[in-house]
């Protein structure tokens, strides 16, 4: 399969054209009203410095349903414990600058680059973008972001300074989300913390359809704020 060009115009390939491992287009902006239409079409950047923007739809897609939360022993103990102070959109730069700083294993740098973290803070200072933060006596010590639209959050990137301090952040953004009636967080691509927590693979196929749904269905305008309590136990 052809990997397509992106052109000026605000358009892309339908998904189901890309690549085996993903890979769709090649080019175009991150202007927020580029990016908003890619999530909404089930497509994200992907993409290290160097590189051109590039844009992807894979196949399977990796999903996390809020009703279907894992949440094992080990995890329980910590929210037992809880010696965290957890906030929504109190600090979107300082969780997107962790995100992107701290290493990978595996991983030389990091894909996000300087150009995808101020495209992502304009797209907070719109209302669409939204971080967790995770404090362990005032520190950041753990947190994630991603985009909403409509009914669905995809999830972008998470950092923990502090054992399970990024998956507190997750849990505690899905109670947030089911409490609102959001009903599928995006994962994008496996990984094993999510696949713990209860995220499974579906095909683009099944993704699209129930995206279509989810994206024209109405959200919840920015900056977001805890309703559950900060120290909430699941």
């Amino acid at each position: 399969m052809a990997v397509y060009r992106i052109p000026e115009e605000l358009v892309f390939p339908h998904p189901a054209l890309a690549e085996p491992g993903g890979l769709l287009g090649v080019g175009g902006d991150l202007q927020p009203e580029r990016l908003l239409l890619a999530y909404r079409s089930g497509i994200f950047p992907w993409y290290s410095d160097g590189q051109p923007i590039l844009w992807f739809s894979p196949d399977p897609r990796f999903v996390l349903y809020p009703d279907m939360l894992h949440i094992g022993r080990t995890l329980k103990r910590l929210l037992k414990r809880h010696p965290f102070t957890l906030t929504m959109d109190t600090d979107f730069a300082g969780v997107i600058a962790r995100c992107q700083q701290i290493p990978r294993p595996g991983q030389d740098g990091t894909w996000i680059t300087e150009e995808m973290r101020q495209a992502y803070q304009v797209l907070h200072e719109q209302g669409h973008a939204h971080s967790v933060e995770v404090r362990m006596d005032g520190e950041l010590v753990g947190g994630l972001y991603g985009v909403a639209v409509g009914q669905l959050f995809a999830g972008e990137s998470m950092f923990s300074t502090v054992d399970g301090a990024s998956k507190v952040a997750l849990v505690s953004l899905v109670h947030q989300l089911k409490l609102w009636g959001y009903r599928l967080i995006d994962s994008q691509v496996h990984t094993e913390t999510l696949a713990a927590l209860g995220a499974l693979e579906i095909s683009r196929e099944e993704y699209l359809t129930r995206l279509s749904d989810l994206v024209s269905a109405s959200g919840r305008p920015g900056p977001w704020r805890l309703e559950i309590s900060p120290t909430f136990q699941p």
